[in-house]
């Protein structure tokens, strides 16, 4: 999908003629995450090489404001997050708790009792759930599945 690279580009300039610096940086970066993973790749990017350099940079974002956070810098934090707030708009609409709960109990019922563990439900939903739900809530979803069934 080629075309989110040509929005991106359209909407940075757009973001420019209106001024808007955060926006024109976060664009930027994304444009510039695309260049750096077509020169790894050396072939213009897929859809889905392309909505991984954008699930890449929101997660740096979520980390970078984490720690952020941890050092008592909220200003810079806020910064990370209106950034992610721009990128998330490129990705497809993220799968919520329940969704994933859902899909979590369904993996849970169709892998036998004895090969439950962490690692066999992962490897399971998440072909399902890539580049539409954060890994670290998948993880904590099955987490808690597992521990509720005793496994």
């Amino acid at each position: 999908m080629a075309a989110m690279k040509e929005r991106i580009a359209e909407d940075l300039k757009t973001a420019m003629k209106a001024r808007e610096q955060l926006r024109v940086d976060t664009l930027r970066s994304a444009l510039s995450g695309f260049t750096y993973k077509r020169s790894e790749a050396g072939v213009d990017l897929t859809e889905s090489q392309e909505l991984e350099v954008i699930g890449r940079q929101v997660k740096q974002r979520i980390d970078a404001a984490a720690e952020f956070r941890k050092a008592g810098r909220e200003e810079l934090a806020a910064k990370e997050d209106a950034e992610r707030a721009i990128l998330l708009a490129y990705l497809p609409a993220q799968k919520s708790r329940a969704e994933i709960e859902a899909i979590v109990a369904a993996a849970l019922a169709s892998i036998p009792e004895s090969g439950r563990n962490q690692g066999a439900v992962m490897k399971a939903v998440m072909p399902q759930l890539k580049g539409v739900a954060d890994g670290n809530l998948v993880r904590e979803v099955v987490t808690a599945a597992l521990g509720e069934r005793g496994a």
